[in-house]
């Protein structure tokens, strides 16, 4: 799992030849909390198909804010630089596989 920040958001976000699933968090969300041993899990399974990263939006609402982040958790499935799912709220893993498997 990666770490994103303003500075390096478009070169590992938005370029590369898998998807991207981006979680947008903070430090003081409980669902976020809940997401992120299931994002770990997620990121050992399909590592090879997905690459998984994190964005504190607190830390960084300039990319929260490009792409209307409204709530945390908030996961951003980016394809050749543009999002093609978006899921708000902590899900099961199994939820969260089926809302985004088809784009693998």
């Amino acid at each position: 799992m990666i770490t994103l920040t303003t500075e390096n958001f478009d070169e590992l976000a938005l370029s590369g030849d898998r998807p991207v699933l981006v979680d947008f968090w903070a430090d003081w969300c409980p669902p976020c909390k809940m997401i992120a041993p299931v994002l770990e899990q997620l990121d050992v399974e399909l590592g090879d198909r997905l690459t998984i990263a994190k964005i504190n939006g607190d830390d960084h609402p300039q990319i929260a804010a490009r792409y209307g982040v409204m709530a945390f958790p908030t996961l951003l499935l980016f394809r050749n630089g543009e999002v093609v799912r978006r899921i708000v709220g902590a899900k099961p893993k199994r939820l969260l596989l089926a809302e985004f498997e088809s784009h693998l």
